[in-house]
């Protein structure tokens, strides 16, 4: 009986030894970095917009402490620039090397911005307020040696510069509010229809019912090329 009592305790003692090392190895968690809390920063914006991130939440979603992610950043404030910053990264146009053609570097630039906000739309929200940071001040930078080579003076190429920000900025945020499905849209022009003496031109060009947002952005941004090509 003594035997039989030693090896059950025996084998007790092995499953408790195994039962604490399992407890006992290092979980393979993705450790918490600056990268991590930024891309963590970007899905919970993409998901409840910029009232839904706190630093709560956040050290929720990396599973740490909140205390942990100061480590990393300074503040909400920063986490915020950080992740704007992240989501206007412009890899550059197709080309590989500069080409004469200004115009359709330009075009590709901006394109790509306001496609890059509208897939993160809180960004249009937080751009006028925030730090500027390393990717935008490189779109910006790049955009000026653009307009440069397509002959705009020093003189007026902050105004041609905020213009095109102005233009992209405005389209953007149109384009993220005032979207409206096709049965509003109908029965806003069609109570137009009734008051065609007040506004007939709305009323003739059918413009509540207009949303090709992509072509009105693109056909809108030649008007403002046009202003800024060289004269000849």
């Amino acid at each position: 009986m003594a035997a039989k009592r030693s090896g059950a305790q025996g084998k007790r003692s092995q499953r408790i030894g195994v039962s604490l090392q399992s407890v006992q190895e290092p979980r393979s968690e993705t450790p918490l970095s600056l990268e991590r809390i930024v891309a963590t920063a970007v899905e919970m914006l993409d998901a409840q917009g910029v009232e839904g991130l706190t630093m709560r939440k956040l050290a929720d979603r990396v599973g740490s402490g909140a205390m942990s992610l100061y480590w990393h950043v300074d503040n909400k404030e920063q986490v915020f620039d950080l992740a704007l910053d992240s989501v206007l990264e412009y890899r550059g146009s197709p080309q590989t090397v500069e080409s004469q053609d200004w115009r359709g570097e330009a075009v590709h630039m901006l394109e790509d911005w306001r496609a890059s906000m509208l897939r993160h739309p809180w960004s249009a929200a937080l751009l006028p307020r925030r730090a500027l940071g390393q990717n935008i001040l490189n779109r910006l930078e790049l955009l000026g040696k653009t307009l440069s080579r397509a002959g705009v003076a020093d003189a007026d190429l902050n105004v041609a510069i905020w213009s095109l920000w102005n233009y992209v900025m405005g389209a953007t945020i149109t384009r993220a509010s005032f979207d409206r499905s096709d049965d509003d849209r109908a029965a806003a022009q069609q109570r137009l229809e009734h008051l065609s003496e007040r506004y007939p031109t709305i009323e003739r060009t059918r413009l509540l019912l207009d949303n090709d947002w992509d072509g009105a952005f693109r056909k809108g941004l030649d008007f403002v090329l046009d202003g800024l090509s060289p004269r000849q």
